[in-house]
Parts: structure tokens; C-alpha cells; sequence
């Protein structure tokens, strides 16, 4: 749960106002481009920093407050999944072990031989994705009930990367644990998350359930005229007008009963680039809503 939660580096702010809740059991996406905020927003839930400004809680406590609430029930991998390149993978389990009360040695060694690894391997020989692989069975080892990753896919092969997901969606249906996951790649997401919060410019410029945000979006056509009664009744969030055509993507507030307009539907991905493209303050909130 974030409320009005902002970091700030110097006089630069990293993320700014940001308020959401990801919900219990949640397979989340965050998506956003470079330095909307997406690392910061997964280092302060991870109690990795504190906030500059606002409250931020993780499994009901601050992580910075209470960090024996929150470290020991959640799995954090980073983007360039750090390990111990000298360690072999038995040495590095029984590091885990070592420093993890709740720590399921079973799980670790079944996912390495499903992987197909073998104890003695030194990870410094290891290819990418199965550094990535081993970084995913160190987190889920711990048995967390929240799993925060950081683009833990953004270097691996597409074939790498589908054995990763594949891997993360069995530790979701087997284990329960709810995930917040930030990547670029869209078409992943949409397979795999079932919550989405998009940030740009270090603000949240939408959150939602997927379902819920890919059935409100509606695609607007018509011959080119004002879209100011529209943007009256509905959230517009991006238009466009040739000298023919207007064509405008709306949140909608119920149906559309303007009969100027041909209506269609939109995927995901289109509607989260329409929204990347913006200034989060920059969306025009229907009239009639606000009033």
C-alpha cells in the first residue's frame, strides 16, 4: 500500500505522489519506461530505502520500521539477478539456508533438477537464463508471500524468457505467493498478470485489474469534429485529427451512446503505450464526474 509515497535523489524526484494498493494474491505488472520510477517504487517496498515523503506499507508494515515483519516473507530479484559467480549452487543454497529461517531446501533442490542443473556447477559457467532461473529459486526458497521482481527477464532470449514465466506462473498456482512484476516486454505481461500499474514520469498514471482496464477503453472514430462533448462524459486519453478523420481512445464512464462515433475495442498493449505517452495530470477527467 503506498499513500502519496515520494523519493527523491538531490533535487531530482524518482517517484513523486504515488498511491495504490496491489491487491492480496495479485500477479502485478509495472510497467513504465526508463526512470518513470519502477526500481525505486520495488527498492522502497522491499525496505531497500525510505520514502522522502508519504507512507509506504508492505505486508501491512513498513519495511523500514519493522524489517523483521516484512524481509523474511518476501523474495526480491533484481534486474541483473546478482549472485556469487565463484559459488557453486550447492554453496550457494546452503547460503540461503543459512540466512533464511523459512527456507524449503525440498523446493530449492526439486527446481534445480527440473531446470536440469546440477549441485557441483559453479554459477560463473551458468548462461544467462539460468542465472536468472537460479535468482528466481533463491527467492521462491524462502517461501515468500510476496515476490518482487525487477525486470528479471529483460536480458534473456525469448525462449529463455517463456521458461522463466512458465517457471514464476507454477510458483504462483503452486505456492500461493502474489507477485509484482516490472518488465518492458507487454505481450509477456498480458499472458501472465492479472493487476496493472502503469508510471510515467514518476507518477502513477493508471492501476487496475487488467480485465477491468481493457473492458472500460474504448477506441473512438468519426468524421473529424470536437471532442468536447465526449471528453464531458468520459476520460480522454489520447486524440488524434487528420483533416478527415478524429479518432480518440477514452476511458469510458458507461456506455457510449453518441452515435457519431464508431466504437472498438483495444488490447492492452495499445492502451498502456497511450498512456506511456502522457503526462500522468495531462489526462482530462469527464465533466460530469468531477461535478
Amino acid at each position: 500500500m503506498c499513500d502519496a509515497v515520494g523519493k527523491r535523489y538531490g533535487s531530482i524526484w524518482a517517484l513523486r505522489d504515488c498511491t495504490l494498493h496491489i491487491p492480496v494474491g495479485s500477479v502485478t505488472a509495472l510497467v513504465g519506461p526508463n526512470g518513470a520510477g519502477k526500481t525505486t517504487l520495488l527498492q522502497l517496498a522491499a525496505g531497500m530505502s525510505s520514502p522522502t515523503s508519504g507512507q509506504l506499507e508492505t505486508l501491512g508494515w513498513s519495511p523500514r520500521a519493522n524489517p523483521m515483519m516484512v524481509l523474511p516473507r518476501i523474495g526480491f530479484v533484481a534486474q541483473d539477478h546478482p549472485l556469487y559467480r565463484g559459488f557453486s549452487l550447492a554453496e550457494i543454497l546452503k547460503f540461503g539456508r543459512k540466512l533464511n529461517a523459512r527456507w524449503d531446501d525440498q523446493l530449492a533442490f526439486r527446481r534445480l533438477k527440473t531446470l536440469g542443473l546440477k549441485p557441483s556447477q559453479r554459477i560463473g559457467k551458468l548462461s544467462g537464463g539460468q542465472q536468472a532461473q537460479v535468482a528466481l529459486t533463491l527467492a521462491l526458497a524462502k517461501r515468500p508471500e510476496l515476490l518482487l521482481l525487477d525486470e528479471p527477464a529483460a536480458a534473456l532470449d525469448p525462449l529463455a524468457r517463456r521458461e522463466f514465466l512458465q517457471v514464476l506462473m507454477e510458483a504462483v498456482v503452486e505456492e500461493g505467493v502474489a507477485v509484482v512484476l516490472s518488465s518492458h516486454i507487454l505481450a509477456d505481461l498480458e499472458r501472465v498478470c492479472d493487476h496493472l500499474v502503469i508510471l510515467s514520469r514518476s507518477r502513477v498514471a493508471l492501476t487496475g485489474s487488467t480485465d477491468e482496464i481493457v473492458r472500460s477503453h474504448r477506441l473512438l472514430t468519426a468524421a473529424r469534429r470536437d471532442v468536447g462533448e465526449i471528453a464531458q462524459l468520459h476520460s480522454v486519453v489520447h486524440s488524434n485529427s487528420t483533416e478527415r478523420q478524429t479518432t480518440v481512445l477514452v476511458r469510458a464512464n458507461g456506455h457510449i451512446y453518441d452515435s457519431h462515433w464508431q466504437v472498438s475495442s483495444v488490447d492492452l498493449e495499445q492502451i498502456v503505450l497511450a498512456y506511456l505517452a502522457l503526462d500522468p495530470s495531462s489526462i482530462q477527467e469527464p465533466e460530469a464526474v468531477a461535478a
